[in-house]
């Protein structure tokens, strides 16, 4: 890596599309890097990089006792690879219960009574916990499932919107040494029966219903359809509205909070034991259950959050999540193991209008901001309300879900930022975790960019056919070796996980994300190896042609792919979503403004064959583009897996579009 480290002010531009945020004094003074650097002796970044891959095992003892870990017995040694590097065994020997971590701020005496949830309403107000009422509430909530015969290794549903109750009852199933299987409140019944028939759950806890845009979505008809054809499924313990409020049978949450902890104790675990499988969606098969333990899932995420996105226990993270989603899992570990304060929201970012995230920024004074790509985009073309909270807190701006254009990266920086605080980008995956790609402050950051890996991941960007290292060339990004955070494996599919990453390059995990190094060592995604662009034998990602269409001022949101070509092997089919309904002669021009823009930013050899303008692309709850969707529907194929698909009526949208076409 070559980025110099400066103490140089950081600095904005009018033009805020071409500003490069440099390193500063103040964010070097309270780097968490930075701190370590000290602990360690080392004079730079580059150093700390390299000790941590060089040796981890230095490196991680250093960061356990830099962050407090609270280990109930110390381990032996950093990795036991006697299973191969597939299946490593993590800090063999110790036993840590990540919440044991959490909980001990709650006995601090200064930080007792600090605030460690706030869980604002859609409907307005909020409702707290500091860190000895969370710690009160999760034993007592802990003790109800030990009633029931909840024990260890048990996996548990968790239907819940986010709030004081949905992380309640995440940290008592880990009190217990139970596992998690998160759900998302969009799912629906068949997707629901999936996980927990696959994870043989036992017992769910559910909402009876959640808010939306100010209307009430009733989860009971999907709770009790899928209970159905559930057999395993034997106890449902219902979260009401508000506690009193009925239920339809089963176990009231409130009830079971009010269980006397007496004398449970949080359960001593292996750091290889799971505590959370959580499913993504399959391309075409079954959802895989990627497995995470306390150990690895713990300490990549608090790496991350201390090393990269300089957390600690001063800091305030609002990072808008749901629980179904890894980054529902990543909150609670990053601020709760730091002693920071994690703010939840349980509703629309725009209700009742676009200000809403601001001001929740302003109202808790958050430090941390984290919104994925799609609601930067929203933000920014809702510019006037989006600013109308006061973000002056904010020190940190978080993006990740999928890949960023530069414009809105330094929109979000130059707007949401003031032009101060840097925007991180953070990419990794449900089965890895955190981040394998991030940033530092330490470092100097280009619009759209990750300036560093991960520290502790070997990362790469080769050409999978020779192993060859690429620099100035799109590459799969893969990782040479094992890693903290990767998943244990697929839940009872060792060999669907091994044929996921491990057996394209023996010993190397091959990712599935095209990447891009640049010279002077700044990285960038340009999507999923399986969205390739391959035209006249050139290669591309997916994001570089959505990247020059989004430069655009008259497009809101788009999405590349490629369909066979007799000539060409592929051609370019650009879908477009426009910043106002276009009709026409009008909607004919931008699709031509379009071909021209890519042309001319990549080459006539890129250019769209066809541009289709559509009201909204499908996403998934974590805004990522299902590419594989939109290619199936022009290719009338199969749409596959759609179980986390957040918007349906965009399938609709598209065959209105292709419908001339056919």
């Amino acid at each position: 890596m070559t980025h110099a480290e400066t103490t140089t002010p950081s600095f904005t531009q009018s033009d805020h599309t071409a500003s490069r945020w440099q390193p500063n004094a103040a964010y070097a003074a309270r780097s968490g890097a930075r701190g370590l650097m000290q602990r360690l002796g080392l004079a730079s970044y580059d150093e700390l990089y390299d000790l941590s891959i060089r040796d981890p095992e230095t490196f991680w003892r250093a960061l356990n006792a830099f962050c407090g870990v609270a280990w109930a017995k110390p381990y032996d040694k950093l990795v036991d690879l006697s299973a191969g590097v597939e299946h490593p065994r993590w800090f063999p020997g110790g036993q840590l219960n990540w919440v044991e971590t959490a909980f001990k701020w709650a006995d601090h005496p200064a930080h007792g009574a600090r605030t460690a949830i706030i869980a604002e309403h859609e409907s307005g107000g909020h409702d707290t916990f500091s860190y000895a009422q969370l710690r009160d509430e999760v034993r007592a909530f802990a003790a109800g499932l030990d009633g029931l015969g909840v024990r260890r290794g048990e996996r548990i549903g968790l239907l819940i919107e986010p709030g004081l109750e949905a992380y309640v009852g995440y940290l008592a199933i880990i009190y217990l040494g139970g596992i998690i299987v998160p759900l998302f409140s969009g799912y629906g019944v068949d997707a629901t029966v999936a996980r927990l028939a696959a994870s043989q759950a036992r017992v769910l806890i559910a909402s009876t219903s959640f808010s939306r845009r100010g209307k009430r979505i009733d989860l009971v008809p999907l709770v009790e359809a899928a209970a159905r054809e559930l057999p395993l499924l034997e106890t449902i313990i219902w979260k009401p509205r508000k506690a009193g409020d009925s239920i339809p049978g089963g176990l009231s949450f409130f009830e079971i909070a009010k269980t006397p902890p007496d004398s449970l104790r949080c359960a001593a675990t292996d750091p290889n034991d799971p505590f959370l499988l959580i499913y993504t969606s399959g391309t075409t098969g079954k959802p895989k259950g990627a497995v995470h333990t306390h150990g690895s899932f713990a300490l990549r995420i608090l790496n991350d959050a201390a090393m990269h996105l300089d957390m600690g226990s001063d800091s305030v993270l609002f990072w808008l999540a749901d629980m179904g989603w890894i980054v529902g899992s990543i909150v609670p570990v990053a601020a709760l193991m730091l002693g920071a304060t994690m703010v939840t929201y349980d509703g629309a970012p725009d209700f009742p209008d676009w200000s809403r995230m601001g001001r929740i920024v302003e109202q808790h004074s958050a430090t941390h901001f984290g919104a994925s790509p799609t609601l930067i985009r929203a933000l920014a073309a809702h510019e006037e309300e989006a600013l109308k909270g006061d973000t002056s807190t904010l020190q940190i701006l978080i993006t990740a879900g999928e890949t960023i254009d530069a414009e809105h990266f330094s929109w979000f920086h130059a707007h949401f930022g003031r032009g101060i605080a840097p925007v991180l980008n953070y990419t990794g995956g449900t089965e890895v975790s955190g981040a394998l790609l991030t940033s530092t402050v330490l470092r100097p950051i280009d619009p759209g960019s990750f300036n560093t890996p991960s520290l502790g991941v070997p990362l790469d960007i080769v050409d999978v056919d020779t192993g060859r290292a690429l620099t100035g060339e799109v590459g799969d990004l893969v990782i040479r070796g094992p890693f903290i955070g990767m998943t244990q494996s697929f839940w009872n599919d060792d060999e669907r996980y091994l044929d996921a990453y491990w057996r394209r390059i023996p010993g190397v995990w091959v990712h599935g994300d095209l990447a891009f190094r640049d010279a002077e060592g700044f990285f960038y995604i340009r999507g999923r190896a399986d969205d390739t662009l391959k035209v006249a034998g050139k290669r591309l990602g997916p994001a570089e042609v959505e990247e020059a269409v989004l430069e655009l001022e008259t497009v809101e949101d788009a999405a590349a792919v490629g369909v066979e070509d007799a000539a060409t092997g592929q051609r370019i089919v650009v879908f477009a979503v426009p910043g106002q309904v276009v009709s026409g002669r009008e909607a004919d021009r931008l699709a031509e403004s379009i071909k021209a823009q890519v042309a001319r930013t990549l080459g006539r050899p890129f250019q769209p064959s066809e541009v289709l303008l559509v009201e909204q692309l499908p996403r998934t709850r974590s805004s990522k583009v299902m590419r594989r969707v939109i290619r199936n529907l022009y290719d009338g194929k199969p749409l596959g897996d759609l179980s986390s698909l957040e918007n349906p009526a965009s399938i609709d949208a598209i065959r209105r579009a292709l419908r001339p076409m056919r």
